[in-house]
């Protein structure tokens, strides 16, 4: 589901250089990546969601050459396959909640929002225990509810690849555990690879593989979870 080799990438004038020199992740596969700040996570994770183009090296999400499609290309490959849960949630203050989950929908012409979007976006707003507050907008909720339009929103295209950019960092330990348990279910259930990046070891259990960024820069993939 994703595969890189010799994986290099730099930020213009920045002294910082990412390389990858080897890594697989298998399709349903749910991986946790951790590591200090400031040592490539997050820019690893932007090179497979194609956001960012790789310097050097082989990088295949979903069979997909990302560095062969273009700009535009690569974000209608984004939406379609690839669900983003951020740390930030990146959610829009004018929409609704509703209209912040199907956003995907909205800004794809190759998406169509049909009935079974609108279902299944129902779905997963109850099981994320957020039914009540899809009408309303995004300011009027607490952070944990923020959190949960934003995991929803993550999966409401069934994506294939749910890429989580630290989606527990600013809640208490409860809420922590609750939604890294609605992701790893709901993607289970929709049969996608999972890869978050996180810094609370309390977490790692609940894994198929830990994977720590500096070791995988050594050219070394797997720890134990």
């Amino acid at each position: 589901m994703i595969d890189c080799r010799e994986l290099c990438f730099q930020y213009p004038g920045d002294s910082f250089a990412l390389e990858v020199p080897k890594l697989s992740i298998s399709r349903g596969e749910k991986v946790a990546l951790i590591g200090p700040s400031g040592s490539g996570k997050t820019t690893f994770m932007q090179l497979v969601a194609g956001i960012l183009l790789p310097g050097c090296g082989e990088l295949r999400v979903d069979d997909q050459a990302i560095v062969s499609l273009s700009k535009k290309e690569r974000q209608h490959f984004r939406i379609q396959t690839i669900g983003m849960v951020p740390q930030k949630f990146d959610l829009l203050d004018y929409l609704t909640v509703r209209e912040n989950i199907l956003l995907p929908f909205r800004v794809s012409s190759r998406l169509s929002l049909r009935k079974e979007n609108d279902e299944y976006c129902d779905k997963l707003a109850e099981r994320c225990g957020i039914s009540s507050l899809l009408d309303r907008l995004p300011q009027k909720l607490s952070q944990g509810e923020r959190q949960r339009v934003a995991l929803c929103r993550g999966l409401v295209t069934r994506p294939k690849i749910i890429l989580a950019d630290e989606p527990t960092g600013n809640l208490d330990p409860e809420n922590q555990d609750r939604i890294v348990s609605l992701l790893l279910e709901q993607a289970k259930e929709i049969e996608a690879t999972v890869l978050m990046i996180t810094h609370e070891p309390g977490l790692l259990p609940m894994f198929d593989r830990v994977i720590d960024i500096l070791e995988l820069r050594r050219g070394k993939e797997v720890t134990s979870s």
